[in-house]
């Protein structure tokens, strides 16, 4: 079958090495595997962001035939509808922009930051280079896909951290027939990173650029030097306000448009959201002003 794009999801250790694994386990690590797939794929396609993997259009996630002796299935995406209509050039690199947006979601989703410009921002440069058309996702689309996978992301995990009957979880990307690891396999500590969260008791301050905003969800990124990365947040109900969304939208629109002077900097107030391990997740901001 001639796809544009094969995930492979395996398992390895404990019950896994010696070919058997918790049925009821593994049925819903695929099922959490299959709407992660549906929801970056339809996104990639129709430039929206749907909730249900029903939903997707433009596309079909064929199950192959598993290999004997191991725990692996792959999951073939294949273009159908008004992609083969035309509606897409036949020379879209499709499987080469749902891999590299899967490996954001699911890097991102695990606690593993990935650079934005350096993975799908090259990409669709060096495509713009080559004049072929790539359907071009925004980083803030990107960010509000992780927030949806999520759970789903979680319940892959069910194998490892319900009945143990594995141990880790690899998936691998296959785009014209090579093969590209994720950047991240899930474990126990994955698991615990996404589903597990501590908020701080004592407020701290910081000051950063805008990176990523959500007026739907309040939530988005911002970049601070201190910690060297974007940093998601979320806005308190009480810092909900037009000052704070124009101070925000502001930086958002001089980081788009790489102003990088002090009017682009804002000031924040935020708890911090970490994993059972201490490693940072996320703000909550309870106030935003001026960082001049």
């Amino acid at each position: 079958m001639k796809s544009d794009v094969r995930f492979t999801f395996s398992f390895t250790g404990n019950d896994s090495d010696k070919h058997a694994i918790d049925f009821y386990d593994v049925s819903q690590a695929l099922i959490g595997f299959q709407r992660s797939i549906a929801l970056t794929t339809h996104l990639v396609l129709n430039d929206e962001i749907i909730t249900q993997s029903p939903s997707l259009k433009g596309a079909r996630i064929y199950a192959l035939p598993p290999e004997q002796g191991s725990w692996k299935v792959t999951a073939a995406v294949v273009a159908t509808g008004l992609y083969t209509l035309g509606t897409l050039p036949n020379n879209t690199p499709l499987g080469h922009v749902v891999y590299s947006l899967y490996d954001y979601v699911v890097s991102e989703s695990l606690g593993l930051h990935v650079d934005y410009n350096k993975s799908l921002g090259q990409l669709y440069e060096e495509m713009e280079a080559k004049k072929i058309k790539v359907p071009e996702i925004r980083q803030s689309q990107a960010d509000s896909l992780v927030e949806k996978c999520s759970h789903a992301i979680k319940e892959m995990h069910r194998p490892i951290y319900k009945t143990a009957t594995a141990k880790s979880g690899t998936i691998v990307a296959n785009v014209d027939g090579k093969n590209y690891p994720l950047k991240t396999k899930l474990s126990l500590q994955t698991y615990e990173f996404i589903h597990e969260t501590f908020t701080s008791e004592d407020p701290e301050e910081f000051i950063g650029r805008i990176s990523s905003y959500n007026s739907n969800t309040y939530k988005g990124r911002i970049y601070v030097k201190e910690i060297g990365r974007p940093v998601a947040f979320e806005l308190a109900e009480n810092a909900r306000n037009a000052n704070v969304i124009r101070l925000i939208t502001s930086s958002l629109r001089s980081n788009a448009l790489r102003e990088y002077d002090e009017t682009s900097l804002v000031r924040c107030v935020v708890f911090r959201n970490t994993s059972k391990s201490g490693q940072l997740k996320s703000f909550k901001v309870i106030e935003v002003g001026s960082a001049e």
